[in-house]
């Protein structure tokens, strides 16, 4: 039988839903305001956008590009950010490039990406990559400095060289860094994803939601908010499952209690 601490934690994130939805109706009420739709009106426009074939289409063209930025963010990032954390004179090549970038909205730089790319993939997708890429590469470093000396010293005993010591030694010391920088980057990209096609309104999750609001259907902008808030829910749960078995090495674990047998 599941302990009550066991159930709350295992309930929690559903509580805290209806908690908002609860919230989200009586207030809704109480305003009365024709652009602030119930939460019950907004759920029920949520079949409505799951089961029209153009909005699926747009969804999962969103969630194309989301993968792509995301994948090829990871690919870059994680090999840059572990060479910086083991090399000073990489470290000091990057570092100013990426202290420039990195206070700069990147939603901000869709407008002179559009201007080179035009308003297509490439263009959503790379502003996706560029929103995942810093904190992936700065957790990576993080990570990779954090990695013990001795270790290096080892595996350069038994005859390992650098870039083998980085993939055998650094990454698999570092990865439980690098996969909490992953974690974040995937919030920012669905939220880089969105605010992108907002901006170059071609289509996507974020062009369904911009044109209800040009026409004032306002129960399915607070859906499609529904919609991609789920999104979000569903790709960190799955995440955090994966990133739980990858580094559970590294969790003290509770499982199994104390014997003093």
């Amino acid at each position: 039988m599941m302990s009550p601490a066991a159930l709350l934690k295992r309930t929690a994130p559903a509580l805290a839903c209806i908690g908002l939805l609860a919230v989200w109706q009586v207030a809704a009420l109480a305003l009365k305001n024709d652009s602030f739709p119930t939460a019950i009106e907004a759920l029920r426009a949520v079949p409505a956008i799951l089961t029209d074939k153009d909005a699926l289409i747009n969804i999962l063209a969103s969630l194309r590009r989301m993968v792509i930025g995301f994948s090829l963010a990871i690919a870059v990032s994680i090999p840059l950010g572990l060479m910086m954390g083991r090399s000073r004179a990489v470290a000091a090549f990057f570092n100013p490039l990426l202290m420039i970038i990195y206070p700069v909205p990147k939603a901000a730089l869709m407008p002179i990406i559009m201007l080179w790319l035009g308003v297509g993939d490439v263009s959503k997708t790379l502003v996706i990559f560029l929103g995942v890429s810093l904190p992936v590469i700065y957790h990576s470093f993080e990570g990779a400095k954090a990695v013990e000396e001795k270790m290096l010293w080892s595996g350069a005993a038994m005859g390992l060289s650098a870039g083998q010591r980085l993939v055998r030694i650094v990454l698999p010391a570092a990865l439980p860094e690098i996969l909490a920088g992953c974690r974040t980057g995937l919030v920012l990209a669905l939220i880089t994803m969105i605010t992108s096609e907002m901006i170059a309104r071609q289509s996507g999750a974020g062009n369904i939601l911009f044109n209800a609001l040009d026409m004032g259907q306002y129960d399915t902008v607070f859906a499609m908010i529904i919609i991609v808030g789920a999104m979000g829910i569903c790709l960190d749960a799955a995440f955090e499952r994966i990133r739980a078995r990858l580094v559970r090495w590294s969790e003290p674990q509770f499982d199994m209690p104390l014997s003093f047998s």
